[in-house]
Parts: structure tokens; sequence; C-alpha cells
């Protein structure tokens, strides 16, 4: 079994997430660009949290640099172009549609087999004919929002507490008989199916171990270096269930075991699907190297894998926003900071609108790294493209860590 550095896995795994291009060195960012990076990375992670750009707008941000996020929904919500949706893959994501046929089986899953809370719901009187009145309503009316559904019943406190044309629109959802056709201020828009779905998508289901493997596969694929285990953290896949495939394909030849120096002194095994080896070797020999700095969100997928975030950069992803405030170490919202191959701080910041301000609350150099001239000036060039995504004018250092960071950033800038 081959060993490899750790500056090669280090390597592999940021080039197959597409964060190796250099600053400024980006294709321009045209429609098919926006989707054929999708297609590289398989699914693209939404979430609520809106202190900057929303997580899925953000993860482009990183690779792609400054671009019109007018153009990411024109591919998810505009019939005319589009080729993503919205599932459930990692977490709720934005994935291409050539993925679509294999959400298939779990929305039949579910029909028979409903998780605990969603039974609960649907053995409530009434909750079959408000499914049905709802799915006529949207049949005869087109797309609805929740808020397009009049409710005078009480309000109360859990996040789990949906009014029921909620509860019927996201059961109507899991079961495929409903889709996300649009946004209007990230309200969801659902709609039939045979309305959103275009004509050229596959709906071919596969058998859910089909399915699983598929995923196995391109999970290994996109991380591009992970333990077995790991493989199963591309999706909701427990890693039981993920075990067979990862050994299946390893007899196969289509994964290959690997031995992985990792950032604690340690070597591991992991895996590499067979079409990356190569690029291995390359980050290996030196021929393909990490050139790009910039900041990533929480829920980027480059930290997908469980640990790996610790076994390859020494560097342990946290999201604290929904930890009371005295109980955070780094902050709400923090982004971590890629420079070229290492991962090497974050920072947690808040874009006041109005005022076209980025506010950094605080910013943070890992233990051992030097606020050295050019990580400072690579820095700041991201930063600079990181403000006019967010159309800011003016840039706010509250805190640094060391303090000699953050006022050779702000001189940069």
């Amino acid at each position: 079994m081959t060993r490899y550095p750790l500056s090669a896995l280090r390597t592999l795994a940021l080039h197959t997430q597409g964060l190796t291009t250099p600053n400024g060195a980006e294709p321009a960012p045209t429609l098919e660009v926006i989707r054929s990076l999708f297609r590289q990375l398989g699914a693209v992670q939404v979430d609520t949290l809106h202190v900057v750009q929303r997580s899925h707008y953000l993860a482009l941000w990183s690779r792609q640099g400054r671009y019109d996020p007018a153009d990411f929904d024109r591919l998810v919500y505009d019939p005319a172009h589009r080729c993503l949706f919205e599932g459930w893959h990692h977490a709720a994501c934005i994935l291409p549609l050539e993925a679509y046929r294999y959400q298939i089986p779990h929305q039949q899953h579910l029909r028979v087999e409903p998780a605990s809370w969603s039974a609960k719901w649907l053995a409530e009187p009434g909750s079959r004919d408000l499914i049905r009145s709802v799915l006529e309503r949207v049949r005869d009316e087109g797309g609805l929002r929740v808020a397009d559904f009049k409710y005078d019943g009480p309000k109360r406190d859990s996040w789990w507490d949906w009014r029921p044309a909620k509860h019927a629109l996201e059961h109507l959802y899991g079961w495929g008989e409903l889709m996300i056709a649009n946004r209007v201020n990230f309200q969801r828009v659902y709609d039939l199916t045979e309305r959103v779905l275009p004509d050229w998508v596959d709906t071919n289901p596969p058998t859910a171990e089909e399915r699983d493997r598929h995923w196995v596969e391109q999970a290994v694929a996109t991380f591009g270096a992970c333990e077995a285990a790991q493989a199963a953290d591309y999706t909701w896949l427990k890693r039981t269930r993920a075990r067979p495939h990862v050994a299946a394909l390893l007899a196969n030849g289509v994964l290959l075991p690997i031995e992985a120096e990792c950032a604690d002194g340690k070597v591991r095994e992991m895996l590499v699907h067979r079409d990356n080896l190569s690029l291995l070797e390359r980050a290996a020999a030196g021929e393909l190297t990490a050139r790009r700095t910039t900041f990533l969100s929480p829920f980027d997928s480059l930290f997908w894998p469980r640990r790996r975030d610790v076994r390859f950069w020494g560097f342990r992803q946290s999201l604290e926003a929904y930890k009371p405030a005295v109980k955070r170490q780094w902050g709400y919202f923090c982004l971590p900071i890629l420079h070229h191959d290492r991962l090497v701080g974050r920072f947690d910041p808040k874009v006041e609108r109005a005022k076209g301000t980025m506010r950094i609350k605080a910013l943070y150099l890992e233990p051992g790294v030097a606020p050295e001239e050019t990580l400072v000036h690579d820095v700041a060039v991201a930063m600079r493209d990181f403000l006019a995504f967010h159309e800011a004018d003016d840039l706010v250092v509250e805190r640094s860590a060391p303090e000699e960071f953050g006022a050779r950033l702000l001189e940069a800038m």
C-alpha cells in the first residue's frame, strides 16, 4: 500500500472540491461555469443563517470569487435555465438535476415508513384530508408558500411546531409530489413536481442498494481522500449501511486503499477513487498545488467528512450560532480562512447592509501561524472580493488575535 504525504492529501482534497485555483485565475462566472462547479461538488448545503450571504451562495463564492447570485438562482428556479434543484442529501441541499432519480427511493420509502414525527402527525384526525386539500390548491392555483394558507391557530415556541399547511406541504415535498419551484424572501414556493421537473430528467428510480453504492463512490471521488467510514458522511447514510458498499467498491478496484500521513503524525488507511489516483500522484510530485486564499462557509462540503478537518489540517471546524453567546469560543458564524493548502484562521463577520459595512467582530489566526507578508496580502485580496460580493465598501475589525494581524490586514486593504 503506497504512503502519501500530508501535503499531497490536502492538495487532492482541495482540488476535488474546486479550491485550488489561484485568486484572479477563475473563469468568467457564466451560467455554464456555475453549473460545472455543481457537477464537481455534487451537492451544496442550504441554510437559513444570513449574517452574510447565505451558505449556498458563499460556497460558490469561495471557489469562483465574485459572481451574481441571481445567476445561481436562475439555475435553480428559472424554468428556462433550470438544471439544479432543492433536495435532501447531506442535509437540505441544492443538487444537479441529474441526481434527482437518486431521491426517488427515499420518497417512496417515506410513504411506507414515515419518520416517527411524521407518523404521529399523519395519525391525527384530518391530516390526510388536509394533504389532499393542500395538493388540490397547488394544482389549481400554481406554486404556493406556507403564508398563502390562512391559519388562526395558536402560536407556540417549538421550531417543529409548524402550522398544519406546512406539515402537509412538507409531506408532499418529501413524497415527491411537490418540488421547490422558487424562493420569495427565502420562503419556499411549492409546486407540482410535474410542472417543475424538466422533461429531460431521468426519473427511472435506482434500487436503494444502487443508490447507496452510487453515493459512496461519489463521496470518495468528491472528497478526494477520506477514511472508509467517512464515505457515509457525503449524505445521510448510516456508516453501517455504507460499509458493504465500500468493501464492494474496493474489491472491484473502483476505490483504492492508501496510507495517509496525517497532521497528528499518525498514518491512517484512507481511500481514493481510481480516477483521482493520477491527481494524487501529481500532488505528491509537486506538479499539482493549492494556490487559493479564500473563506469558507461553516457548512462547506470540505468539512462534511467528520474529523477530517483535524486529520488533514489540525483545525477543528465549529459552528457556534446555536450555542448561547457565553459558551462561544470563536463567534456566531465564523468563516475558516483557507490559505493555499492550510486552514490558517477564522473570522466572525456580519454585513451591515444599510451602511455598506462588513464588520468583523473577531479575527483569529491559528496557533503557530504568523501574520507574515504573503499571508496578509493574500487575505487582503480575498477580503476585497468578499466585500465586493456583499456590496460593502468599508471594513471594520473589532478584535484580532494576534492584534498585529488585524492592523496589518486593514493597512493592506
